[in-house]
């Protein structure tokens, strides 16, 4: 059985804030991260700011792999996390203000990843059950302090999935199978999906075959995009 969910909208936004899209070239939109060409990066807790408890930890968990298939060096999330618990540190509003040298000089990090859920809403329908996340996610220099990077956007998925013949009798198992597949969700895969398509527009890092080939590509943006 296929475990990956249908996808009701891949993406909203690929950039910061509202407005007409448009398209840009990755240099254009993100030019620093060619300037000072991170190399390893560390990721921090997410700012929760959703009703779900459990978001941060399903979300966290499934960011790490796509940063090292985009080309970091990624310092393990487990390990990263765990230090920073034995600090009292469990949440990264905590860090989101300290001076970012402070990860260079702990982890020996090039950048530091912040994300924060905006939104993880499972929404039941009687026939149908959906999965909404929003996520706003920031890469920072720990040697300059800049923002290299940013995405803002939200993916809807599908989590009761398939179609019902409409008869009374195919109507009712429908209802069963979604509240119950709603009920026993894997949301790892959901996650994990979220943040491909978050990460999908980073520039490559140095240890990608694309590395420094990318500048040109476009990606969707909003017009309100300003770079800081």
């Amino acid at each position: 059985m296929n475990r990956w969910p249908n996808v009701l909208v891949l993406l909203i936004a690929f950039a910061i804030l509202g407005g007409c899209a448009r398209q840009a070239t990755k240099a254009e939109l993100f030019p620093l991260m060619y300037e000072q060409k991170p190399r390893s990066i560390v990721i921090l807790p997410p700012i929760n700011e959703s009703t779900a408890a459990d978001a941060p930890t399903y979300y966290s968990t499934t960011v790490q792999e796509p940063l090292v298939y985009t080309g970091f060096y990624v310092l393990p999330y487990e390990i990263s996390t765990e230090i920073l618990h034995n600090e009292g540190i469990t949440d990264g509003e905590q860090l989101y203000d300290m001076p970012l040298h402070m990860f260079k000089e702990y982890f020996g990090a090039d950048a530091v990843l912040f994300t924060r859920i905006k939104k993880w809403d499972t929404a039941y329908m009687v026939i149908a059950s959906t999965l909404t996340v929003e996520v706003e996610c920031e890469l920072k220099s720990s040697i300059s302090g800049k923002k290299l990077w940013n995405y803002s956007g939200t993916v809807v998925i599908d989590l009761s999935g398939g179609s019902y013949g409409g008869d009374p009798l195919s109507l009712i198992v429908k209802v069963v199978a979604t509240a119950v597949s709603t009920a026993v969700a894997d949301y790892v895969p959901y996650a994990r999906q979220a943040n491909y398509m978050a990460l999908s527009a980073m520039p490559y890092g140095p240890y990608h075959p694309k590395y420094e080939k990318d500048a040109g590509e476009k990606i969707f943006i909003q017009d309100s995009h300003k770079k800081k």
